[in-house]
C-alpha cells in the first residue's frame, strides 16, 4: 500500500483566534480531532507508513499522533521551516514516490481515502491523481476541468467540481514537486499543472463531499448536531451559514 504524507504544519490563519492556542489539525468535527479521524482513515486504507509534516504548535500534533501505534500506523515527523506552501511541505517529508498527500484539516467520507488510493494504483497510465468533489458556494470560483477522467486544468473557474486536499504522487510528478515550481508559496497545484501541460496523465478521482474547517464558523456548524445530541434537547438541525457584513472601521481621533 502507498505511504502517506499528512500536511499538519499550517498556521490556520483563517481560524484565528482559535489557532493561536490550538493546532488546526486538533480542532474537532463531531467531537473528535480531525487529525485523529484522518489517521484512522489511513489505517483503514492500509497506508501504514505515514509522515506527518509539522510546524505551528508541532508539540500538540505530536502528542496526539505519537508514534502511530494507537492508530495502527508507523508515524515519523518532518518539520516545515515556515508556511511556504504545500509543495514545500511535501519536500520536507522526503517521501519516496509513489505516495499520497493529505491535508490535516479535512474529514473524508468513510472509505474514500482507500478507494482513491486503489483507483490510482489501478490506473497504470496515471502519473498522479487529484481527488475531486462537487463544488459548494463557499468554495468560490476555483474549480477543476476534467475530460474523460483526466484533469485538464486545476484552478479553472466555473466547472462545478473542485479539488479536495487528497493527492497521489507518482515518480514523474515527485520530481516536479522537488524542484519547487513557480514562486513562493510553492504549491502542489503548480507541479501537477506542469505535468499536465507536459502531457502527463493526472487522474481526477471523484469522492464524496468532505467536511472542512476553514473559518471559526465551520467549527460551530460541523459540531452542532453532535453537541445537540449530547444535550438531548432542541433541534438537531445545524445552523445555516450567513453572510455577515463587516463593521466599518472606527474613526480615529484627530
Amino acid at each position: 500500500m502507498l505511504p502517506a504524507v499528512v500536511m499538519a504544519a499550517g498556521l490556520g490563519t483563517r481560524l484565528r483566534p482559535l489557532t493561536e492556542r490550538f493546532a488546526k489539525p486538533l480542532l474537532p468535527i463531531d467531537g473528535r480531532p480531525v487529525l485523529a479521524r484522518l489517521l484512522r482513515d489511513l489505517a483503514d486504507a492500509g497506508c501504514r507508513d505515514v509522515t506527518v509534516v509539522v510546524g505551528h504548535l508541532a508539540d500538540q500534533v505530536q502528542r496526539l499522533a505519537g508514534d502511530g501505534a494507537a492508530f495502527g500506523l508507523s508515524i515519523r515527523y518532518a518539520r516545515q521551516a515556515g508556511p511556504n506552501g504545500s509543495a514545500d511541505a511535501v519536500v520536507a517529508a522526503r517521501a519516496r514516490a509513489p505516495y499520497l498527500v493529505l491535508g490535516a484539516d479535512t474529514v473524508f467520507a468513510a472509505g474514500d481515502v482507500g478507494r482513491f488510493a486503489a483507483a490510482f494504483r489501478n490506473d497504470s497510465a496515471a502519473a498522479g491523481a487529484v481527488a475531486v468533489r462537487a463544488g459548494r458556494p463557499e468554495d468560490g470560483p476555483a474549480g477543476v476541468r476534467l475530460r474523460a477522467g483526466a484533469v485538464e486544468r486545476l484552478l479553472d473557474a466555473g466547472t462545478g467540481v473542485v479539488a479536495a486536499p487528497l493527492w497521489a504522487v507518482g515518480p514523474a510528478i515527485a520530481k516536479r514537486i522537488e524542484s519547487l515550481p513557480g514562486s513562493a508559496p510553492f504549491e502542489l497545484a503548480a507541479a501537477f499543472q506542469q505535468a499536465i501541460d507536459a502531457g502527463e496523465r493526472v487522474a481526477g478521482i471523484e469522492i464524496a463531499p468532505t467536511r472542512d474547517l476553514t473559518t471559526p464558523e465551520d467549527l460551530l456548524v460541523e459540531n452542532f448536531t453532535y453537541l445537540k445530541a449530547l444535550g438531548g434537547v432542541g433541534s438537531t438541525e445545524p445552523p445555516q451559514r450567513v453572510d455577515v457584513p463587516a463593521l466599518p472601521a472606527p474613526e480615529r481621533e484627530q
